[in-house]
């Protein structure tokens, strides 16, 4: 990903709603007990784990058995103490007592909270890029670095890599959260984009990529940063050896499936931000004024776009909102039929009680034509006709901002059929319009009508609108 443009809105829970989500991750809440449980004969290693004698004590301590138990104990202590709920007083003695942040999880903001868990959330990123160590002990108990084929910036890097493509796949408009296949997630990071067939080199690269993710949302499930349906364990059996139960080699899911929570999603936010990401939210713009909001939703799809308005008008009055929009959306910069655009949607939302405000611009070069449409289609009477120059200055006003919002869609080629078919001598007329895109508007006629005749025409009419402005 790039850091330079801006990525899809996203739709947030509730600070309060992501704060007793954290609160209820069994990892955070296996530290805050660890943190309470702890005192003053607990004893740290000189990294400020617990001590290998203490393990069983803590695993019980947190109603933990079987294989894992020592080790999820382990986890859960050494995320107490990285997000701050213990603190080491002493390091030669090895001892502890509550951290600050500790009392945060039940007196604190639900922002307090939230700060603890990405804190857990960075603890366990960290670990999910440290490769599997078990077979590099040698005799003597001791780690063979020398035999670990593993670069930690470039693990932590491919790890950041896929959580941000999950996170482009989870902000789409029309995700709905669903969850990714693992296949897809891996290929997405590994796969060059202007490869056709990827080549045998490369599905084995996707293939050990997926066993490295797997292990790795195992890790980030715990902490609620992703639900995750791990790979089958028969995909992973022995060629030779023959599955316990039949499988459906068609069934995707097999494979894994992986998304992220509205936990993750706010998580993985705050970290692409933190990276010098523009990554926007639903509602950042509800306290900022109309140009703020017509401009930060000018990239905005619609349903990001609607949602957004829809939270700026509720802290407003309408008269007042529609005034404030109808002056944010004047303007003859590259971006202003775009503003105008999503200021027309924005009044749409807008009751009968704004109608002075729209006849208060029936006059206005920019203005009047959409305050026309609004009050024609709200039933309001004397409405005066627009003259044929406004009609005109309109339409390629509402042709510009298609072309910023959508580009060359089909939409907006169904649009500019439409236009030259129902207007005899259309391009006769529009290209003396007096607006700073009309030879733009025209060229893009020409590239987007199927008839070459007509394209033709909007062609030379282009021509002529750029002779005309000087350009």
């Amino acid at each position: 990903m790039s850091d330079s443009s801006p990525l899809p809105p996203v739709r947030l829970h509730t600070e309060a709603e992501l704060a007793r989500d954290a609160l209820s991750t069994p990892l955070l809440s296996r530290a805050a007990r660890l943190a309470r449980w702890a005192g003053p004969d607990t004893r740290v290693d000189a990294g400020g784990g617990l001590v290998d004698e203490q393990l069983p004590a803590a695993a019980e301590a947190l109603g933990l058995s079987g294989d894992d138990a020592a080790a999820d104990a382990s986890e859960a202590w050494r995320v107490a103490v990285d997000a701050g709920l213990v603190e080491v007083v002493d390091e030669d003695q090895g001892t502890v007592t509550a951290g600050e942040d500790l009392a945060l999880l039940t007196g604190g903001s639900p922002q307090d909270v939230l700060a603890v868990w990405l804190s857990a959330v960075e603890t366990v990123l960290a670990d999910a890029s440290v490769p599997d160590l078990d077979g590099l002990v040698d005799e003597e108990g001791e780690v063979d670095l020398s035999a670990l084929d593993w670069d930690p910036a470039g693990e932590a890097e491919f790890l950041d890599g896929v959580l941000g493509n999950l996170y482009l796949l989870t902000a789409g408009e029309d995700t709905s959260g669903a969850p990714v296949p693992l296949p897809a997630l891996a290929a997405s990071v590994i796969v060059p984009s202007d490869m056709g067939e990827p080549t045998n080199d490369v599905l084995e690269q996707v293939s050990d990529a997926m066993m490295r993710l797997d292990d790795q949302f195992r890790m980030l499930e715990p902490v609620g940063f992703v639900a995750y349906q791990p790979v089958d364990e028969a995909l992973m059996a022995d060629a030779d050896e023959e599955p316990a139960a039949p499988v459906d080699d068609t069934d995707v899911s097999r494979y894994g499936m992986v998304r992220l929570t509205p936990l993750g999603l706010y998580g993985m936010r705050a970290r692409l931000m933190e990276a010098g990401f523009e990554a926007p939210a639903v509602g950042d713009l509800a306290d900022k004024g109309a140009d703020a909001l017509l401009d930060g939703t000018a990239a905005f799809p619609p349903g990001a776009a609607q949602a957004e308005t829809e939270q700026w008008l509720q802290r407003r009055e309408s008269l007042a909102a529609a005034r404030e929009l109808l002056a944010a959306a004047r303007g003859s910069d590259a971006g202003a039929p775009l503003r105008r655009l999503r200021c027309q949607q924005a009044l749409s939302l807008v009751g009968a009680s704004a109608e002075p405000a729209l006849r208060e611009v029936l006059d206005d070069a920019e203005l009047g034509g959409l305050a026309r449409v609004w009050l024609t289609e709200h039933g309001a009477t004397d409405v005066p006709a627009p003259s044929e120059a406004m009609v005109y200055w309109l339409t390629i006003d509402t042709v510009a901002a298609q072309l910023a919002a959508e580009g060359n869609s089909e939409e907006l080629r169904a649009l500019v059929e439409g236009l030259a078919r129902q207007h005899g001598g259309f391009f006769d007329a529009v290209w003396r319009v007096d607006h700073p895109a009309t030879a733009d508007v025209l060229e893009a006629m020409g590239r987007l009508h199927p008839d070459k005749k007509v394209a033709k025409e909007a062609r030379k009419a282009a021509f002529k609108a750029r002779s005309q402005q000087g350009g």
